[in-house]
């Protein structure tokens, strides 16, 4: 008799290693804890590799005047003359910040369905105002979005933008991944002389 077999009462086993119990009318069937546990972990394992690249958060320069501010005229628009089809911006970072207000698009979720457009004010090389429009593609994802762009000035205004990477705000982690890589961008950006 099997070790497992002692848990389930005496039962017989077919040609396939599968025990068996019969109760009345009702038959009960138990196959190898290894075989489902091992089918699990590949399962497992591969849509974990799938999903692996899935996910990661982009940030572009936004250039049009009207980008991350819902469609309202702006007085500084944007300083980017990058192409948007890049994660990053084609400026090197050289730790000295210009002036200025940058727009950036930052896109996220496991297939990029979530955006967030950051608007950062830098003065004398630090943070003075900070703004995020959310784009998201469902509820949840709002009400990330929200509670991120209400908690996040209190996290970075007064801050230098220089080396800046925020932990998680709000809860709202994607969103939070999504903002650091505006703040690099927004370096690069930002970017005059060393």
């Amino acid at each position: 008799m099997r070790e497992d077999q002692s848990m389930l009462g005496k039962m017989p086993e077919d040609r396939n290693g599968t025990l068996t119990k019969s109760n009345g009318a009702e038959r009960h069937t138990r196959k190898s804890g290894v075989a489902t546990l091992s089918t699990a972990a590949v399962g497992l394992i591969a849509a974990s590799t799938l999903l692996a690249g899935c996910g990661s958060p982009t940030a572009v320069p936004m250039n049009d005047e009207y980008a991350g501010n819902a469609g309202e005229s702006s007085s500084a628009p944007s300083q980017s003359t990058t192409d948007p089809n890049t994660t990053t911006s084609d400026k090197q970072d050289t730790g000295n910040y210009a002036d200025g207000t940058y727009a950036i698009k930052g896109q996220y979720g496991p297939i990029g369905e979530d955006s967030i457009d950051v608007s950062l004010t830098v003065a004398d090389q630090d943070i003075t105002a900070v703004s995020i429009v959310g784009h998201p593609s469902s509820t949840i994802s709002k009400n990330h979005q929200d509670a991120f762009s209400q908690a996040i000035p209190g996290v970075v205004v007064g801050k230098p933008l220089k080396d800046l990477k925020i932990d998680t705000v709000a809860g709202a982690s994607w969103t939070s991944e999504a903002f650091n890589k505006a703040l690099e961008v927004a370096r690069q950006e930002a970017s005059i002389g060393g």
